[in-house]
């Protein structure tokens, strides 16, 4: 087999791998054309979904969500992710929970959407009224750090990671906010 031909044969089978994983292959050069959306489609999100989900065989649906958001602090983030309904409901629920249980405290949300704002170093975090002490900032900020809600970034900064903003916002949009 030569180069090209394995080249080719890897990159069918990442492709296999990453549809099978939920997540979309690489873009393709040019965006494909956007759909005509009826103005008075309330569902159109889901709708779309639906027949994404049908052309890929997914008898049992899925979940999704997706944002195009841009921070207070000026910073953009798009994002998607999904998994068929199967993927989700066999998988093991357990670890989820500590990744919860990092957001149960009212200081360390407050925390995040300062970070969010553009206050991103510990300095500036503990100046904060109302969030306790220096060591119980500290604190928050390890318990953010460990569940992957923040990561330390060059100089002491800290940063929510791209990949949690958008999770972020639907877990509290979730939660009735």
């Amino acid at each position: 087999m030569d180069l090209e031909q394995r080249v080719a044969e890897l990159e069918r089978r990442l492709a296999v791998l990453e549809e099978a994983a939920g997540e979309r292959a690489a873009r393709p050069a040019a965006p494909p054309p956007a759909p005509q959306r009826d103005p008075g489609d309330a569902l159109w999100a889901l709708n779309g979904l639906k027949e994404q989900l049908a052309g890929l065989g997914a008898a049992n649906g899925g979940v999704m969500f997706t944002g195009a958001v841009r921070t207070p602090a000026g910073l953009r983030y798009d994002w998607q992710y999904g998994l068929p309904t199967e993927a989700v409901m066999e998988g093991d629920w357990a670890p989820a929970a500590e990744v919860f249980a990092a957001l149960g405290q009212p200081v360390r949300l407050r925390l995040l959407r300062e970070v969010l704002h553009g206050r991103c170093t510990a300095a500036e975090l503990t100046e904060l009224d109302g969030t306790g002490t220096t060591g119980q900032i500290y604190h928050h900020l390890r318990q953010l750090t460990a569940a992957g809600w923040l990561r330390t970034a060059a100089r002491g900064r800290y940063e929510v990671p791209v990949e949690r903003v958008v999770p972020l916002l639907v877990m509290l949009l979730a939660a009735g906010r």
